[in-house]
């Protein structure tokens, strides 16, 4: 009885062995379920929905055209803007001298290509409402596109 008990005892262990073998696979779609929500949370939305606005002119300045800000980054179309020695273009949440310093520079800004592309490197973007133009060395917003 003693032999059979261990061939038992070894059976049952083997049973053991196969079925978290075997459970692996739910395991396996548990796991990959878990590192699915972890890459989704840590990767940009890109199915967010774009923000756009027009530009208007500020501070007897001209800019026109149009913003759009998406996952990707902040697109400028049909724009053209009053010529500025320093002229870059910010993320801000509002208008005047303290919201652009506040805010965040995407890069410079060419005030004659209708087509411009600011990539959003570490930029968190749902943090800001508007696109601005400002002249850094003149310290002067020349136009924003408020955004929605």
């Amino acid at each position: 009885m003693r032999k059979i008990g261990l061939a038992g005892v070894a059976l049952v262990a083997i049973s053991f062995t196969l079925t978290a073998c075997g459970g692996s696979d739910s395991g396996d779609s548990t796991t990959k379920a878990k590192a699915a929500a972890s890459m989704s949370a840590s990767q940009p939305m890109a199915q967010a929905a774009d923000k756009r606005g027009m530009f208007a002119g500020l501070n007897g300045k001209k800019v026109t055209g149009s913003a759009k800000l998406g996952a990707s980054g902040v697109t400028l179309s049909g724009f053209s803007s009053d010529e500025g020695p320093d002229l870059h273009v910010y993320l801000t949440n509002g208008t005047d001298e303290a919201a652009v310093s506040a805010g965040r520079q995407l890069g410079a800004v060419k005030y004659d290509e209708k087509s411009q592309m600011f990539a959003l490197k570490g930029v968190d973007a749902s943090m800001y409402s508007t696109v601005v133009i400002h002249c850094d060395k003149a310290k002067a917003v020349f136009g924003a596109a408020k955004l929605s």
